[in-house]
């Protein structure tokens, strides 16, 4: 096998898991920022020690302030609508990953989850993987994702005949923390006992961090993704049981995060499983997506997105100019915003770029194509990276590079919540960054030359040596920076580039 499910982890290995820099950080950074450092030395210093009494000021300093974890806006359309992406303070990162990957709490989570997933009926695919191949987790987990959900679909399409559709309104954002006990602790046991236990210690943790609230958990890292399966696994249990109450046996449901595929050979059945599955959510502070909500009796074109279909569809095989078939890319991601294909599509592209450009060959319309690759970002801000790597190559191959990189500039800048932007634009921009600002924060960890830039507020924490480490332990590498060429290699933002 290719990846490891990270329940079959030791506990000891779950805790070099989850402590790693991409498993803190899910988020496309650009390589020269790593946590990496600054998670081993907080966490050797906090080894066999307790946040609050040995750290905190006092039990209610973190969550009285608003500011613990450091935000970052991602906007999804380049419009109104934005997704809050959180590196959670690394400390108190640290303490929940510590207490949660304890010999006894690992086991008990671990039995917990295999209670989630007794019934085979319901499937959850989504659990977080660790690879044990030379490609990353986050590629491993997206090929799991293809073996497991897509090619699992097309084959019960020969057992049942209708297929519906949903996922979870802001799933990450709405989730009510208390759940998290419920669905570690039992939710009778976690109600009568509100301090104690595993649950109530992770709900308690994700609280202290966000001021206090009780909706919504980070969105960011993979252990939250791990806190996420830990409801959402809660949720499928539910269902199994009050699904055999109501006698629907004939049924597949497929899990992946807060998307499910229903399978069913009645509709009607369908239906119903739908009305339960609301129902069951409601309390826990969720609710399913009304307008992605959707049933087919066409199984197998259903199981595949279309935003897939769309790029089998495109043409390939014979030749058009780079500018037309950049449209073409342009266009699908407009019928299909935030795919995986139109990002598969761009770094199709990014490579073709590079192959003509390591052949000394000219390439036309170059103008055209930086405003069309800059647009396709505006509209599609989870192209931003792959997008920022096309346009890298282009600049360089005309005369007027300052103009048109200024352009390109204020246009990403303009994005409302355009901090994802900026982070990518300041990797594009990297041949000549003083003629450029950028208002994101963590941009300007970059300039040396200014005051010492902290990402987290540290005010709640006591000890030297920890705040030493917080304060001085620095996750942009500045010689990974200095090594960089001025375009963007398709290595740094392909995952699957290896």
């Amino acid at each position: 096998m290719n990846r490891k499910i990270v329940l079959e982890l030791t506990h000891d290995e779950a805790r070099n898991f989850f402590l790693k820099h991409e498993t803190y950080c899910n988020i496309d950074l650009p390589k020269y920022f790593s946590f990496s450092e600054l998670l081993k030395k907080i966490s050797d210093e906090y080894k066999d020690k307790n946040l609050v009494n040995d750290f905190s000021r006092s039990k209610k300093a973190m969550g009285e302030l608003d500011d613990v974890n450091y935000l970052l806006y991602a906007n999804k359309d380049g419009k109104l609508s934005w997704r809050p992406l959180q590196l959670i303070h690394p400390l108190a990162y640290v303490a929940l990953v510590h207490e949660i990957t304890t010999e006894k709490n690992w086991d008990k989570l671990q039995a917990r989850f295999k209670k989630f997933q007794n019934n085979n009926r319901i499937k959850c695919l989504s659990i977080p993987v660790q690879s044990e191949n030379k490609q990353s987790d986050k590629a491993q987990q997206i090929s799991n994702w293809w073996e497991q959900v897509e090619q699992q679909s097309i084959l019960l399409s020969l057992q049942y005949d209708y297929i519906f559709d949903t996922d979870i309104a802001d799933c990450y954002s709405s989730i009510y923390t208390h759940s998290i006990a419920w669905a570690v602790e039992g939710r009778k046991k976690a109600k009568y006992n509100r301090k104690d236990g595993l649950g109530n210690y992770i709900d308690k943790s994700i609280q202290n961090t966000q001021n206090g609230q009780t909706n919504g958990i980070p969105q960011g890292s993979v252990l939250m993704d791990f806190v996420a399966e830990i409801v959402l696994g809660y949720i499928d249990f539910i269902l199994c049981i009050t699904l055999k109450k109501h006698k629907i046996i004939e049924y597949q449901i497929l899990r992946y995060r807060d998307d499910y595929r229903i399978f069913v050979c009645n509709p009607n059945d369908g239906e119903k499983i739908l009305k339960l599955l609301s129902e069951i959510m409601m309390p826990l502070g969720l609710k399913l997506n009304a307008s992605k909500t959707k049933g087919s009796q066409d199984v197998i074109t259903q199981s595949i997105k279309k935003d897939k279909l769309a790029w089998l569809y495109t043409p390939q095989n014979y030749r058009i100019s780079l500018q037309k078939q950049l449209l073409l890319i342009r266009n699908y991601g407009v019928n299909y915003p935030n795919s995986g294909s139109l990002n598969t599509a761009l770094n199709k592209f990014d490579k073709k770029i590079e192959k003509i450009r390591s052949k000394n060959r000219k390439i036309k319309n170059v103008e055209q194509l930086i405003s069309i690759a800059a647009d396709i970002a505006y509209n599609n801000p989870k192209s931003i990276p792959i997008c920022c790597a096309i346009i890298s190559k282009l600049l360089l191959e005309q005369d007027n590079l300052n103009t048109m990189a200024l352009l390109v500039h204020a246009k990403l800048s303009r994005m409302p919540n355009s901090g994802f932007a900026q982070i990518w634009l300041q990797r594009m921009l990297k041949m000549d960054l003083k003629h450029f600002e950028f208002s994101e924060k963590i941009c300007n960890l970059q300039i040396i030359d200014k005051e010492k830039i902290i990402l987290w507020n540290n005010s709640w924490i006591k000890g030297k040596n920890m705040l030493n480490i917080l304060n001085n332990t620095s996750i942009f590498q500045q010689d990974e920076f200095n090594k960089l060429d001025s375009i963007i290699s398709n290595d740094e933002i392909d995952i699957f580039d290896y």
